[in-house]
């Protein structure tokens, strides 16, 4: 089944950016093998996130909350990820710093406003 952060078995429980850097890597390995270099500019590859997530959103139309096909999900958010990796690369930051920077402001702004 899925797996989820908070069981430890997420695949980059050990070093997120870490585990981010060998999918920039390789994904950067099939981008020139593929020859993909022109068409991988950022506008594209912001594109192709969100006809990624609307690919994932389609996943729970006409369907309750419980009703979805978790493989399904899970290859949809998986595109997105991808296709994440691949902008932050192109545009010259690193997604995993970007996320640990973003989530540390998140939480000083939602635990600001709960007054903690």
């Amino acid at each position: 089944g899925v797996r989820s952060a908070r069981d430890g078995n997420d695949g980059m429980s050990a070093a997120p950016a870490t585990q981010l850097t060998r999918y920039r890597d390789q994904l950067r390995e099939l981008r020139h093998a593929m020859e993909w270099s022109d068409l991988h500019t950022p506008g594209n590859l912001a594109k192709s996130v969100s006809i990624e997530a609307a690919e994932l959103l389609e996943c729970f139309q006409w369907s309750d909350a419980d009703s979805f096909d978790s493989s399904d999900v899970q290859d949809e958010v998986a595109d997105v990820v991808i296709y994440a990796i691949q902008l932050a690369d192109i545009c010259g930051f690193s997604l995993g710093e970007a996320i640990e920077f973003k989530m540390a402001k998140n939480e000083g702004r939602f635990l600001g406003e709960l007054g903690r």
